[in-house]
This record gives structure tokens, C-alpha cells and sequence, in this order.
């Protein structure tokens, strides 16, 4: 896997780290690197890779502009409560997607080296229109509400 304009490939880690809860203890995982997949592979290291597509360009931008931009890392769970590193965004609604569905989903500050590289992604690409969209509002009856709507 090659670096190129739109593909960075990484290394991730992962560290356990227990947590308690009243007087139940649990662990939990974080991002313990995030390393160019230039070098030699950590151990313990995944490799996966951020990939920048056109069409999500209006939400990096977005994430971009927080105060404290995140990365999400997108994890496989075996079922042995070990999350295993997967694919990495910078798009949030990618990772909210991915925990609507129950696939665990870590982040981490965007390292400065990814955040100018997205940045010149977008610029070179254009700024994209955000673009929100709207669902329909229905009330537990099943109709709309009105809004001047009528039911199909």
C-alpha cells in the first residue's frame, strides 16, 4: 500500500485500559499510536489507511474546523472484546454510521502531517457544498405531521 493523494497508509496500536465503574471494573481501548506505514511495523501494530474520497470532502472540512479535530478508527469486533483496527476517517458520519450498526469505533486527535494533508486535499479538490438532508417528520400514527404535507 502506497502513499498517494487520497491514500495514507498507517500503522495502529491499540492499549487496554481498565476502568471502574462503581464498583464493577471494565476495560476499555484507546488509540495508543498512530504511525506513518513508512517504517518498521510496531508491535501489536495493524495496518490500514485513511482514504479521502471527493464526495465527503464537505464533512472533512467540518471536522477540520472543530476546535479538536478527531480521527476515527473503524474496528472489527472478533467477539472476544478485543477491537481489532479496521479502515481510518476523518468523516463523521462514517463513524457514526459504523456505531449505529455496534462496530466499535476509537479516535484520536488528528495527527498535524494528516490534518495539512486533508487540508490540501480540499483545497486542490475545490471546497464542496455542504449539504444536509432533511427526513420527514411522522408522528406515532404514521402520518405527517403537518407542516402542510399531506400523506401519500
Amino acid at each position: 500500500m502506497q502513499h498517494s493523494e487520497s491514500i495514507w497508509p498507517l500503522y495502529v496500536t491499540l492499549r487496554a485500559k481498565e476502568v471502574t465503574v462503581g464498583r464493577w471494573t471494565q476495560t476499555n481501548w484507546e488509540v495508543d499510536q498512530l504511525l506513518p506505514a513508512t517504517g518498521e511495523k510496531p508491535e501489536g501494530g495493524h495496518l490500514v489507511a485513511i482514504e479521502l474520497f471527493l464526495d465527503e470532502r464537505a464533512n472533512y472540512r467540518l471536522n477540520l474546523d472543530l476546535a479538536n479535530p478527531k480521527l476515527f478508527i473503524i474496528c472489527d469486533d472478533k467477539g472476544d472484546g478485543v477491537p481489532v483496527p479496521m479502515s481510518v476517517t476523518a468523516n463523521q458520519n462514517i463513524a457514526a454510521g459504523a456505531l449505529e450498526g455496534d462496530t466499535p469505533v476509537l479516535t484520536c486527535a488528528i495527527p498535524e502531517a494528516i490534518g495539512c494533508w486533508i487540508e490540501s486535499f480540499i483545497t486542490r479538490h475545490g471546497e464542496a457544498p455542504i449539504q444536509a438532508h432533511r427526513r420527514k417528520h411522522i408522528d406515532v400514527r404514521g402520518e405527517l405531521k403537518s407542516r402542510g404535507e399531506k400523506p401519500e
